[in-house]
């Protein structure tokens, strides 16, 4: 397959896990879109085409937020546990790292490409582009990360981001469609949308 599902095992499908799914459309018995995340768009992570406002757990959310244009996923800033990790490794842009935003508290394993990294402070910018990459390539697997920030187009869902509040927003792509809270601490507005940025991220 050219395009390989995004990894959620969401089962949406007919099938339990994206890997039963492969084999099936290799066989024959199942297309490449019956898959709902199927796209012709070859980024590593697939686009989510629409947004209710509520998440898994049935907390509400005001916003996504989404990619730049021509990025494969909004900007999301992370310091890993040890920050002197960055340093001693060597991470620099184009590196792969993987690990657990456990500062926030979410579940799930992300794979990263880096953007820029500072050795002083240890801050990684980078986009997620889903777990498959990191089957592809060596990647630095720092286990355990806080997430600083994102930055990225907003897209409202109920309530536009707002200068100096906290409020619930959703990461688009999220794996787990969890709603995040955040401060907002930029709000702009351009010709692509409005670029937001959000720190103090936590999943309550």
């Amino acid at each position: 397959m050219a395009w390989v599902p995004p990894g959620k095992d969401c089962g949406a499908c007919g099938l339990p896990k994206c890997r039963d799914f492969v084999k099936a459309v290799k066989k024959g018995s199942k297309t490449e879109s019956d898959c709902p995340y199927y796209t012709t768009d070859h980024c590593a992570i697939q686009r989510q085409t629409s947004y209710s406002g509520t998440d898994v757990t049935g907390a509400k959310y005001d916003f996504i937020i989404r990619a730049f244009p021509g990025e494969p996923s909004a900007r999301k800033f992370v310091v890993p546990f040890r920050a002197d990790l960055v340093e001693k490794w060597d991470i620099r842009a184009g590196a792969l790292i993987t690990g657990r935003p456990a500062g926030p508290g979410c579940p799930l394993y992300h794979a990263l490409r880096v953007l820029s990294a500072n050795p002083i402070t240890g801050v990684l910018e980078c986009h997620t582009v889903g777990p498959l990459e990191a089957r592809k390539e060596k990647a630095f697997d720092v286990q355990a990360y806080h997430v600083h920030a994102f930055e990225g187009i907003a897209e409202t869902v109920i309530r536009p981001p707002t200068l100096g509040l906290r409020q619930r927003f959703l990461p688009g792509y999220c794996m787990i469609d969890l709603a995040h809270t955040a401060l907002v601490n930029m709000v702009l507005k351009k010709k692509d949308g409005v670029h937001v940025r959000v720190e103090d991220i936590r999943i309550l």
